[in-house]
């Protein structure tokens, strides 16, 4: 009985091209037995080469990539099993076939166990069988080509990724000292893919401010995205949302402006009250951008269709699509609620910033007509309970800062930038860099603080 055993190529993947002609490489002390093969194979397109001896098939192997061996049990010196289970060692992505009429059973298993042959076929074979046989593990082979090419095309994007983000870091180092900052105290917050994650929505964040222009302008929407993330985060949970979609909130309001990358630096330093109708013609598209860059993102699916609505209203008076009431997902009518009153509050909705309860009081002059009014109503709850706690802030001073102590307000640079969202919980490491930091830029820095509770210290 003659059988034929494949395996896979597990140890190492295949050096040769996908693309490229298969190579067999048949061997039996018989020379009637290698003719019969190579009829079989040539109508296949597949090229075959010969050996009569185990020692022979290996000088081949040495010279040249073979994709498939084929080799006969009986052979004098060498049988088909040693010679498999040198194959295996010395080229561990090549397929191995056994042929074998040999009816001593333990050979047959020595054969498997020793060259790792998982099928086999006897002899005589049938041609389609055999054909059919060989094909399979062609077939394998390729997939598992495409898939260490596949692999190492990945390899090389991170890497050409890594040695992007280290070159900019270098070519703007002295315009983003304060954001590199941020992104070290960042990764303490996550942890694993996640924490890689959400490290690149922010830096998404934060390109949009390194574009704007110097000045009071420039100042304007200086965290904006992370205190309405903050916001919407926390009047999504207060609407009982579970946690998932709280967190596609988050993102959302985080990236909802990721749209206005396209924007013109002239536009990105004013205010919306001061667009010119060509300007605010563009400015109503930026939600359409926003959602067809985020898209093809599979994680932030959800967070796209924020972005896409979070300038719709409930009476239908809002853009892109003119949606209202419960057409318009609950997320983008939180962000649409937490962006307006942040932009009241830093003057990106018009020439004039408000104080916080002014900015609270138009926000509730839009309920049922600009905003949900459920979202509003929680929003203000969510307010008042954090106006609660910053009654309990304390002020400290860098030096001293201790682990387990939480952010209570955003910790801002001199120059406006959020170095740190409020909510962090310190611990060492977080402890050491704002210290270093503080007396690397010869400040000081001033933080509110407060003790920890159940809930601080989720990721964000």
């Amino acid at each position: 009985m003659e059988t034929l055993a494949l395996t896979p190529n597990a140890a190492e993947p295949a050096l040769r091209s996908p693309e490229a002609q298969p190579v067999l490489l048949t061997v039996d002390d018989e020379p009637s037995v290698l003719s019969a093969l190579r009829r079989l194979f040539r109508p296949q397109g597949w090229k075959t080469l010969q050996a009569t001896s185990g020692a022979a098939a290996l000088e081949l192997l040495q010279e040249q990539p073979v994709d498939l061996v084929i080799s006969d049990m009986r052979m004098p010196e060498m049988d088909g099993a040693q010679l498999l289970e040198r194959v295996r060692k010395a080229h561990p992505h090549t397929m191995r076939v056994l042929l074998t009429g040999y009816a001593d059973i333990n050979a047959t298993v020595a054969a498997i166990n020793r060259g790792e042959i998982h099928r086999y076929i006897a002899k005589p074979w049938d041609d389609q069988d055999l054909v059919l046989v060989v094909r399979d593990a062609l077939d394998r082979q390729a997939l598992e080509r495409q898939n260490h090419a596949l692999q190492l095309l990945t390899e090389q994007q991170n890497a050409a990724l890594r040695d992007a983000n280290q070159s900019l870091e270098q070519r703007v180092a002295a315009r983003t000292a304060e954001l590199q900052q941020l992104n070290g105290m960042l990764e303490t917050s996550y942890e694993d893919l996640d924490r890689s994650f959400m490290l690149a929505v922010n830096v998404f964040t934060s390109l949009l401010e390194l574009r704007e222009s110097p000045g009071d302008a420039s100042t304007r929407s200086q965290g904006h995205a992370r205190r309405v993330a903050a916001l919407a985060r926390d009047t999504a949970e207060r609407l009982g949302m579970r946690s998932h979609d709280a967190r596609d909130v988050y993102l959302g309001a985080l990236l909802h402006d990721v749209g206005k990358l396209a924007f013109p630096d002239r536009m990105l330093s004013r205010p919306v009250s001061a667009y010119s109708v060509d300007e605010m013609a563009r400015y109503r598209q930026h939600p359409l951008d926003g959602e067809t860059v985020l898209m093809p993102l599979t994680r932030l699916q959800a967070a796209a269709r924020i972005v896409r609505q979070h300038h719709e209203r409930p009476d239908g008076q809002g853009f892109p699509d003119g949606l209202q009431g419960e057409d318009i997902v609950l997320g983008a009518r939180i962000v649409a609620a937490c962006s307006d009153l942040d932009g009241l509050m830093h003057g990106t909705q018009a020439e004039t910033s408000h104080p916080p309860q002014r900015a609270r009081q138009i926000l509730r002059g839009g309920r049922g007509t600009r905003y949900d009014a459920r979202v509003v109503d929680a929003l203000m709850a969510v307010l008042e309970a954090a106006d609660a706690a910053q009654d309990q802030d304390k002020l400290i001073e860098a030096r001293d800062l201790r682990p387990g102590m939480v952010l209570a307000r955003d910790l801002l640079s001199p120059q406006g930038a959020v170095l740190l969202a409020a909510g962090h919980v310190f611990d060492d490491r977080l402890v050491r860099q704002v210290t270093a930091f503080a007396q690397r830029q010869n400040l000081r820095l001033s933080l509110h603080v407060r003790a920890a509770t159940p809930t601080e210290g989720r990721p964000d």
